[in-house]
């Protein structure tokens, strides 16, 4: 199986321009319909990108859009004007495959406006199954096109009107090559035999539904590993929670609201009054303190709270235990656990890709702790693993590589006497 040399030594022509220019930003109704009708008279697929505002805003919606198809160009879309008039753009390219580059972090934003794929590739996906150790746009560009992206306004504020030029520059350059670049890992997928892993993996990503937010989200408050007392986690939950309000109803990164660190120092502080409050860091700052009544208040439900209600100082497992403590707990399903993840790192040397992209971590773990049966042998543990991948949501060539290896790993024959 022939792999792409992320070594070879390339010289990278930079690419500081898109070819015809950087398109006008549309933002009206009758100029999505003319751009809709200009795409649906171009050809093949669609290049698509969104620049989003993460860090800056609550929500994960897109504040600019690019697309390019050969025979049409490029176009660049400010959805926020005419998030209610894009039915013909839905209806010129929501049948069309899309290229797009990580397509996760795109989709969802896109979806919130009506347009979703018919059909999908995805170049950074399509990158680690073909083998590349550096997956970036960038970095692909670089090595299959021989081009130079120079990157750099990826993490700004995209909600900001109106945006400058050198970042419309940048994301007009982000769709310039995507379509090339689609080509280029299309024939390393074929030249290994990969063209068929890749097309179920798109087609994954493309309908997988949002998971449900969790309930403790809370607890991955920086810092919070720091305190000892469940009261003092109370006040860390209900802190959380009122920002995490106040960063939906203003569109706002709740960091931005107020920081990890201010709500660990008042989970260690106790402040009783507002004027306690503001001496504490942060708190006294001028953003602040126009919502020092909602912060106290938070701290107050969780000192009113009986202790009863106040939540366990470590995180109940949704599954395995840490694999840390296996070994006390289970030492039968450690062995098991051992003995899978060396089948899964010789299966990901042996076809050149990533041992997570052959099967999620979570559900490798969750199999051998809990997922086999006590007692199986040789005969049925190929069917007892397959019957638990499909469960797991493992797709079909996941399932054709790994099964045969776990089984052999993890149901050894018995050794004739």
């Amino acid at each position: 199986m022939s792999v792409p040399d992320d070594s070879d030594a390339t010289v990278a022509v930079p690419l500081l321009a898109p070819a015809d220019g950087v398109p006008p930003v549309l933002d009206s109704a009758a100029q999505i319909v003319a751009a809709a009708a200009a795409l649906a008279a171009g050809s093949g697929p669609l290049a698509v990108d969104a620049e989003r505002a993460s860090g800056f805003r609550y929500s994960p919606r897109a504040y600019l859009i690019q697309l390019r198809r050969a025979g049409a160009g490029s176009f660049l879309i400010d959805p926020l004007p005419v998030q209610h008039d894009l039915d013909s753009l839905a209806a010129a390219i929501n049948e069309l495959e899309w290229v797009l580059h990580s397509a996760d972090q795109d989709l969802p934003g896109l979806a919130e406006l009506g347009l979703f794929p018919a059909r999908l590739f995805d170049t950074e996906l399509g990158g680690r199954l073909a083998g590349f150790e550096r997956v970036g746009l960038a970095a692909m560009v670089e090595k299959l096109l021989g081009r130079e992206l120079r990157k750099g306004h990826g993490a700004a504020d995209w909600s900001t009107r109106p945006l400058p030029a050198e970042w419309l520059n940048y994301a007009a350059l982000d769709v310039e090559l995507l379509l090339e670049l689609r080509d280029a890992v299309a024939a390393d997928l074929e030249e290994q035999g990969k063209t068929d892993w890749a097309a179920q993996e798109f087609e994954h990503v493309r309908t997988l539904e949002a998971a449900p937010p969790k309930s403790d989200r809370w607890r991955r408050t920086s810092g919070i590993h720091n305190l000892r007392r469940t009261r003092q986690l109370a006040v860390v939950r209900e802190l959380w929670t009122t920002r995490d309000k106040l960063a939906r109803l203003r569109d706002v990164a709740p960091a931005r609201i107020l920081p990890d660190s201010a709500i660990i120092a008042a989970a260690e502080n106790d402040p009783k009054t507002i004027a306690q409050l503001r001496t504490l860091p942060v708190f006294g700052g001028p953003r602040q303190r126009r919502y020092s009544r909602e912060w106290l208040g938070a701290v107050e439900r969780a000192r009113a709270l009986p202790d009863n209600a106040l939540p366990p100082l470590t995180q109940p497992f949704d599954g395995p235990p840490p694999v840390n403590r296996w070994e006390r707990r289970d030492p039968a399903a450690a062995a098991r656990l051992q003995a899978a993840r060396a089948a899964m790192t010789d299966l990901s040397t042996e076809v050149s890709i990533p041992v997570e992209n052959l099967l999620t971590p979570d559900l490798l773990r969750r199999m051998c702790w809990d997922g086999l049966p006590k007692t199986a042998t040789n005969g049925d543990s190929t069917a007892v693993i397959e019957d638990y991948l499909v469960a797991g949501g493992a797709r079909q060539w996941q399932r054709d590589l790994a099964v045969p290896r776990l089984a052999e790993a993890l149901f050894p024959p018995a050794k004739a006497e």
